[in-house]
């Protein structure tokens, strides 16, 4: 499955800045059947870390996987999102770049104490985001029970800089 899926995806170069080779998984949902193994997989994911209560999903690739994964496990899901998208009260936080900052916000009442959320993402780089979405969860009182990405950037590292309660729990169906 993993390489029928890795073939999907198009590596679009010099976006959205020159160096940069970005990963479009857009071919992978327009298909039927690779979203469909997706979403098979992600889940597959997280019968291996016990309970989940809810799905999270990272802004914006997040959100359809995310969604669709929920939807298959019969979950609620959390938008995590950029600043001013959430209309509700929030909780933010900032982290660093490698050229600066960034935030993300989830509703207040998201989560209650004590809840599994499973974060879900396309693609794991240098684990800023990621880091982020994680203590944003943990700061609400839930614990992560996994991140689970379509696609991790391996030479970024970004596994080895998520230092949140999540420790082994990282799941990447393809790797780069």
């Amino acid at each position: 499955m993993e390489h029928a899926i890795r073939k999907l995806i198009r590596n679009v170069p010099d976006f959205p800045k020159p160096g940069i080779q970005f990963k479009d998984i857009t071919p992978v949902l327009q298909d039927p059947e690779a979203l469909k193994k997706v979403i098979e997989w992600f889940s597959l994911t997280l019968d291996s870390v016990g309970q989940v209560d809810l799905i999270a999903g990272i802004e914006s690739r997040g959100f359809i996987i995310g969604s669709a994964l929920a939807v298959h496990r019969n979950l609620g899901f959390i938008p995590i999102r950029k600043p001013g998208k959430l209309p509700y009260q929030k909780t933010r936080i900032t982290y660093e770049l490698e050229y600066g900052s960034d935030a993300l916000e989830m509703h207040t009442d998201a989560v209650s104490t004590g809840q599994r959320v499973a974060i879900i993402d396309d693609l794991l780089a240098t684990g800023g985001t990621a880091e982020a979405a994680c203590k944003l969860i943990e700061m609400a009182g839930a614990e992560v029970a996994a991140l689970s990405v379509l696609i991790e950037l391996d030479d970024l590292k970004g596994r080895e800089k998520i230092k949140s309660s999540l420790h082994k729990n990282i799941f990447s169906l393809i790797h780069y």
